[in-house]
């Protein structure tokens, strides 16, 4: 047999099991969840064909609409919070700025690696109308019945979940942007101190521009990451009160497991998809104006 065929043999046993799982874990699946959303089913019986009528629900659904707004407002915070503040601490971990910044290191990458059910458990006890939040607004204004009524509230009852989300995940970014911050040749930072460059100046005209393409991939992570925000969110409020904190991801769960809509919810997770593609085409055209490198 030809050297030549039994390397592209070889490279087919390798890559063909892995293919195959690919295709039947995810590209099959979303075509299947395509075709569903274009139809009436709970999951047994026949199908009614609806058309373009789950797709059309969406517009007057004021679910998805909170949602939807929910999930816009994660992804900023997620690309402009957690990114910087990941950026942020990085550096200072890399410029050794802190004391003791091995054991920092260490207390601010703790929160991704706990469950985020057992961290969903632990801020609905300090956000909880006698948890620590309202003890201590109690005691810092002297009014022994302040009850934390946030949660109840429309607009903000979101908030309390977005600074959840903040204290996690940007441990993440701050590990990548840390071992990247690592392969910055010392040289460069040296030169710049002995121009008299301060800290700032190193930062936003040195390390900054080295970084370009892993701020890139960071936003990558945490728009796709925002978008399937589910387990933490589920598991501290199920989209309560009132749907107020309700989430794309969450209303389909709901949707398709809970209220037996398996072609509302196939079109929900179509939707899902649609918005990170977007999101996704979004962020590399502007790194392609900005020519991130």
């Amino acid at each position: 047999m030809d050297y030549r065929l039994q390397k592209k043999i070889s490279y087919l046993c390798f890559v063909l099991p892995a293919f195959m799982i690919y295709l039947s874990m995810m590209v099959v699946p979303v075509f299947f969840s395509a075709f569903l959303s274009f139809t009436q089913w709970k999951g047994y019986g026949p199908m009614e064909f609806v058309g373009l009528g789950n797709y059309a629900r969406m517009f007057t659904d004021p679910v998805f609409h909170i949602g939807l707004r929910n999930n816009i407002m994660i992804v900023l915070v997620s690309v402009f919070g957690q990114i910087p503040l990941g950026m942020f601490l990085a550096y200072i971990l890399y410029r050794k700025i802190v004391r003791q910044y091995n054991l920092f290191e260490v207390l601010i990458f703790l929160p991704i690696t706990i469950s985020s059910v057992i961290i969903a458990q632990l801020w609905n006890q300090i956000f909880s109308p006698v948890g620590i939040f309202t003890a201590l607004i109690r005691f810092l204004s002297g009014n022994r019945d302040y009850i934390m009524t946030i949660v109840e509230n429309k607009n903000f009852a979101i908030i309390p979940i977005m600074f959840v989300l903040l204290w996690q995940h940007t441990s993440l970014y701050m590990v990548i942007f840390l071992a990247n911050m690592q392969r910055i040749p010392n040289s460069a930072i040296e030169a710049a101190q002995i121009e008299g460059a301060g800290e700032g100046t190193i930062f936003l005209r040195i390390v900054m521009p080295m970084l370009g393409y892993v701020i890139f991939i960071n936003s990558v992570l945490a728009i796709s990451g925002s978008f399937k925000s589910f387990d933490l969110i589920y598991s501290m409020t199920r989209g309560g009160p009132a749907h107020y904190t309700e989430v794309i991801a969450v209303y389909m769960y709901n949707s398709t497991f809970v209220y037996q809509n398996y072609g509302y919810g196939s079109a929900l997770a179509i939707i899902i998809i649609f918005f990170i593609v977007l999101s996704l085409l979004l962020t590399r055209g502007v790194t392609k104006i900005f020519k991130v490198e």
